[in-house]
């Protein structure tokens, strides 16, 4: 297929062409009905493409024109059977493969660090979680691969699993060995499903990782706002067959239709289409600049007083993970210096690190500013007392017993109790200590004295916990009465 082709983006810029009396949704009348305040700051034009379903438009949900061409031109530049324009984030893309891949009662293999999306579709499904645990990368404290020999050994002990779901990159651009773990996958006749949300650019350089379906995934999703070009929320699902699943690759589409909006963005949908066009024509050249940007960063930042940065391994190279904790500062207080006295966003922090995502629209101004920035704390911070580095962190529990699937736990009538009477009952809610963002607790699980105390060691220290909603000394939980 012709990849300089944009067919969405010249089907909708020809309906524009047409001056419609307009009487469809949505009701701003293409570019006259946008609050002034708006347009008199960014302009009117680019409202007029937020329209809907017209004959020259086509239909998300039943595609045969614009959108039909768009998608299949997707699939061909990621070398995918079939290819789906997401409007709903890759949050719906990873509850449609798990939906697709097990019904309610039948297992499926998890990696603990998944996205909470992956819960979600559990809860959709009803399907009972086998969870792997990842490797933890502690001197940064961050979650790192999956490894083969722990999805070996999960088939193993489960060998009716009907599909590994994992995430690859993870955030902090850790990558796993996909192509063996596919395989394993493959030999137990289960389905890869890869949230790929971090992953959507790493076609298309020979010095990224290899991306999922290249590698033998089945299923994977992509978060093209993330690294790509596209607007935010414009994410993409891809399938391939590889000799197993085909009735659940067969049931993508109509699940689809369960979690996507029935008034799709057009807004969001063209963005796709023209960071496919880019990627197609530019892709290479695109990478290169990121990677080159992301190398003179990471080499720069390695020489400053009190500044480490994470060395090139099996990650995502365009990654910036870095950590000023031997000057004293946190993850979190870096970040905040960073935002606040130089106007440097980074993406995130935690208790260690802060991390940068550097892509093919920065520009070198953007990274010198962060070196200098970089420079002038280390020079300020220099001869300051050093926070205590913890080169380790509380060995991880063994993983809780399963009373309820995430299905159950969720409709489940649930209470608060005292944090301090929590050993024993069974989890409302999840927690995640941060680092290393690993969930400890899923909803349904039992708390064990051996993640009650691991809790504990945190909750003391007035670490980050995600999934306590707002009470981060963790007064109380939700239980679930039995």
């Amino acid at each position: 297929m012709i990849q300089n082709k944009i067919p969405l983006l010249d089907a909708v810029t020809e309906f524009i062409a047409t001056r419609p009396a307009y009487f469809r949704v949505p009701g701003h009348r293409l570019d006259k009905g946008i609050s002034p305040r708006w347009t008199n700051i960014v302009g009117e034009k680019i409202f007029a493409y937020d329209v809907t379903e017209t004959p020259l438009t086509d239909d998300l949900h039943c595609p045969e024109g614009a959108i039909d061409e768009a998608q299949k031109l997707l699939a061909v530049l990621y070398g995918a059977d079939q290819s789906f324009f997401l409007v709903n984030g890759s949050t719906c893309g990873n509850e449609a493969m798990i939906l697709s891949a097990a019904f309610a009662g039948e297992k499926i293999l998890v990696a603990r660090n998944a996205h909470k999306s992956a819960m979600m579709g559990l809860i959709l499904s009803g399907a009972k979680p086998i969870y792997l645990m990842p490797e933890v990368i502690c001197e940064w404290g961050i979650q790192g691969e999956i490894t083969e020999a722990s999805v070996r050994k999960g088939f193993a002990e489960n060998p009716d699993c009907r599909a590994l779901f994992m995430v690859n990159p993870s955030y902090y651009g850790v990558c796993s060995d996909l192509v063996a773990i596919a395989k394993v996958c493959h030999e137990y006749n289960a389905l890869l499903l890869v949230d790929e949300a971090h992953g959507g650019h790493l076609y298309f350089h020979k010095a990224l990782p290899v991306g999922a379906l290249a590698a033998g995934a089945d299923i994977c999703v992509q978060s093209m706002h993330k690294v790509t070009g596209a607007l935010t929320q414009s994410s993409v699902l891809h399938s391939k067959y590889h000799g197993v699943g085909a009735e659940a690759l067969g049931r993508i589409a109509q699940n689809l239709q369960l979690v996507q909006s029935t008034s799709p963005s057009y807004l969001l949908m063209t963005s796709l289409d023209c960071a496919r066009y880019e990627l197609a024509l530019h892709g290479a050249e695109m990478m290169e600049k990121a990677l080159f940007l992301a190398e003179y960063a990471r080499k720069k930042i390695a020489g400053i007083a009190g500044f480490r940065c994470m060395e090139s391994g099996r990650i995502d190279s365009t990654r910036l993970v870095l950590s000023a904790r031997e000057i004293g500062l946190t993850g979190y207080a870096l970040e905040q210096i960073l935002y606040e006295k130089y106007a440097v966003n980074m993406e995130l922090a935690d208790q260690e690190n802060v991390l940068a995502i550097v892509t093919y629209a920065n520009e070198i101004q953007d990274l010198d500013r962060l070196i200098a920035a970089c420079t002038e704390i280390s020079e300020t911070r220099i001869g300051h007392a050093a926070l205590q580095r913890e080169k380790t962190y509380p060995p991880f529990p063994p993983l809780p017993e399963q009373v309820l699937t995430p299905r159950s736990a969720y409709f489940s009538k649930k209470i608060f109790v005292s944090w301090q009477e929590a050993a024993g009952q069974i989890s409302g809610q999840m927690i995640a200590p941060y680092p290393p963002g690993i969930p400890v607790l899923y909803p349904g699980e039992r708390i064990s004295q051996e993640v009650w105390a691991y809790i504990e060691c945190f909750r003391r220290e007035g670490r980050h916990m995600h999934g306590v909603d707002g009470d981060q000394r963790l007064e109380n939980i939700q239980i679930i009465p039995e």
